[in-house]
């Protein structure tokens, strides 16, 4: 049979198994577009009102980024939006950068530099420990700022009876709501822009929109509940899937409560970026993620004993993200594997388990742990944010193997209930029936 590459580190390495049936899903792809001429139309063609009706010359504006996790050229799509809010009148000492970082590790100055460019001198690194509340979520609605569901009110306005409300709406959290807190730097500004990636998650549907603003610069509440296992664990939680997704809609409502006033989203499949939007969130991440459907997704017809899940940079840094590429696969759309069957992820972890607050808690969840049964039960009675990660790996690993090759950290694997191998080849058995996904985290497998 021919080698199928598959992605590894910023490189790739060939896959050939002789003694073995292969099949490969290959996504349709479509049709790639120029990011920065794509984001310039999307502003003057945005979903909503346009940046102009949503911004004073004056005010304070804080852009929330996606971290280095997320593939996502937010130099060019940054600089755009600059470009805009100058020619608008927004001086360039009003802007701050606030890199989304969720609970991931903060990013180095070197890195900064190589995301952003000549804008990096305007980024901080969002601290978790920074923040402060301003109201609750829950139901579908916002507790304490309920009419932040009137259209006839701009995000701003909303966001700033938001933090008026806060000391009255923060006594509903125990038994009404969950809290929401926010950053300084972004509860702080007049107008709140994101920039972002609607692309397949686990739990979301589809990433993007306000997720980018409210887990990427939100403090451990609202992590800690969507990202818990009553939530993980309700109907509609699914990978791909928006309508009826309840985590979603937690995100939406929490969009709503910070006010974010104008979204810049792409899209990307195989062929690169497939399309960029801008205005509102929830429409951006409706209209991106027809167009990423239609480009990832594949059918699959039968089972099979082994899926090698192919992951790559930025995601297998470290093992947190990495394991990604098994769950998308095993607990997606359509499950591929047979039951018993073994998920094999090529993996560089450079970073090992990983080195921010969320990835030592997945690893040191997983390297406690006697057995995935046992470690699933005891996450079932609750976990601190960022174990969610070892949640749904000990969903997947109850019933199936996984191994993880290619890897710098073999050790740091076989501490947490999973196999390491050399190589691919060295992971399946001859004669196995195997499907290779080269891009797991940017393909549907579908019924």
């Amino acid at each position: 049979m021919r080698s199928v590459n598959v992605p590894l580190g910023c490189g790739s390495i060939g896959v050939a198994l002789p003694d073995c049936e292969v099949t490969v899903a290959e996504p349709p792809g479509g049709d790639a577009v120029d990011v920065r001429a794509a984001a310039q139309r999307a502003l003057e063609e945005p979903l909503g009102s346009p940046l102009e009706e949503r911004i004073d010359a004056g005010d304070d504006v804080a852009i929330v980024v996606t971290d280095l996790t997320r593939e996502v050229p937010d130099d060019v799509l940054l600089n755009v939006l600059l470009e805009r809010l100058a020619d608008l009148g927004v001086a360039r000492e009003r802007v701050t950068v606030v890199v989304g970082l969720g609970l991931h590790r903060p990013m180095t100055d070197a890195e900064l530099e190589s995301m952003l460019g000549p804008h990096a001198d305007l980024a901080v690194n969002h601290d978790p420990e920074s923040t402060v509340e301003i109201g609750t979520v829950g139901r579908g609605e916002a507790y304490g700022v309920r009419e932040s569901q009137d259209e006839s009110r701009s995000p701003s306005e909303v966001k700033r009876s938001s933090a008026d409300a806060s000391d009255d709406a923060s006594g509903t959290a125990a038994g009404d709501g969950v809290p929401v807190e926010i950053g300084l730097p972004v509860a702080n500004a007049d107008t709140v822009l994101s920039t972002g990636v609607v692309e397949p998650h686990q739990y979301a549907g589809f990433s993007g929109g306000a997720k980018t603003v409210v887990i990427g610069a939100g403090g451990e509440s609202l992590i800690r509940h969507t990202h818990g296992p009553e939530t993980l664990a309700r109907e509609g939680v699914r990978l791909g899937r928006l309508e009826g997704n309840p985590f979603r809609e937690l995100l939406d409502e929490a969009g709503d409560l910070v006010g974010i006033d104008f979204s810049l989203n792409l899209t990307h499949g195989p062929t690169g970026v497939l399309g960029v939007r801008a205005g509102d969130g929830r429409r951006i991440v409706r209209e991106l993620a027809t167009v990423a459907r239609d480009a990832r997704s594949v059918p699959v017809e039968r089972e099979y004993d082994a899926v090698v899940c192919g992951v790559g940079a930025p995601k297998d840094a470290n093992l947190y993200q990495a394991t990604r590429g098994a769950t998308y696969v095993a607990l997606g759309d359509r499950n591929p594997l047979r039951k018993g069957g073994k998920l094999v992820v090529p993996a560089a972890l450079p970073e090992g388990a990983g080195e921010g607050t969320g990835e030592r808690r997945f690893y040191r969840r997983l390297r406690n742990a006697d057995d995935p049964e046992s470690l699933y039960d005891d996450l079932r009675e609750g976990y601190e944010p960022g174990a969610q990660r070892a949640f749904v790996v000990a969903r997947v690993l109850r019933e199936r193997d996984l191994v993880v090759t290619n890897s710098r950290a073999p050790g740091v694997v076989e501490e947490c209930l999973m196999r390491a191998a050399d190589d691919v080849r060295d992971a399946i058995e001859p004669g196995s029936d195997v499907l290779v996904v080269p891009d797991a985290l940017n393909t549907l497998l579908v019924a």
